[in-house]
């Protein structure tokens, strides 16, 4: 995938790694950036300060991802690299049990972490498989490949966004379709703030938005299917591969360094 003179679409493009992807891939000679976010008034002011078309989306609809892709395939022929990017996180909360979190965050999130990808997709596959080109960048988390300390629906979902990400590459590689996940642990966003270095996901430092893009940049250009910008999550996804129980101790000792399960 080479980002020059191609049409990209990134959605939570109004901060942290989606803006930096969207600023990056304009500073690399993309034909067109798009950017989406939930929030109208900051996606509108991005755009225009680092020349990216803006969409106000709520990942959440399908009805206005469906539209706006309809929208810039007939303005730019084509969307070449889809970026669903959009994230949200949240806490277990008080007793800090697994079950602790609210339905309504479990449900947020699911829609935000997994069917926002499986919508965009479903809106993009038909030009794209008719062509037999495009690319789908996919954030999920080092939590999808791990899990997070304190917060059960995120490492839920996340898995389930590494799921699709697997199942998109394995049903359509052979329609000439690419697929990355990109999975960071701690990066340096309104998602970290207020936390101590990024908390029990900072245990091998908060990468910036912009050291994350980089990452993407070269990822998309291998064609990999995993992005992982802290290259410690590798030997940890393959310690938990040769021993549950060993990976799942250590887990449990890594919690009992934070006294407070949200990392703070």
């Amino acid at each position: 995938m080479q980002i020059a003179g191609a049409v990209i679409v990134v959605t939570g493009g109004a901060s942290g790694i989606g803006r930096a992807l969207a600023t990056r891939f304009i500073a690399d000679g993309a034909k067109a950036v798009v950017i989406a976010d939930f929030n109208a008034d900051a996606v509108a002011a991005v755009g225009k300060t680092i020349g990216a078309q803006s969409f106000a989306v709520d990942v959440r609809d399908e009805a206005a991802i469906a539209a706006m892709v309809a929208s810039v395939e007939a303005e730019h022929g084509q969307i070449d690299l889809f970026c669903s990017n959009a994230g949200i996180i949240g806490v277990d909360g008080e007793p800090w049990w697994a079950t602790g979190a609210d339905n309504e965050m479990w449900q947020r999130m699911w829609e935000v972490h997994v069917m926002s990808h499986v919508y965009a997709a479903r809106a993009s596959l038909p030009a794209m498989i008719k062509r037999g080109s495009g690319h789908f960048l996919n954030t999920a988390s080092a939590a999808g490949l791990l899990s997070q300390i304190g917060s059960a629906p995120y490492s839920v979902t996340k898995h389930a966004a590494v799921a699709f990400a697997e199942s998109l590459a394995i049903t359509h590689g052979d329609d000439g379709i690419k697929v990355s996940c990109l999975c960071p642990q701690a990066v340096d966003t309104a998602m970290t703030a207020g936390t101590d270095g990024g908390g029990v996901a900072g245990v091998d430092g908060m990468l910036s938005p912009e050291a994350v893009a980089d990452a993407v940049v070269k990822g998309l250009a291998e064609e990999s299917f995993l992005i992982l910008p802290h290259p410690e999550v590798e030997e940890y996804r393959q310690n938990k591969a040769r021993s549950y129980e060993r990976w799942i101790g250590g887990m449990r000792k890594l919690r009992r360094l934070f006294t407070d399960p949200t990392g703070q």
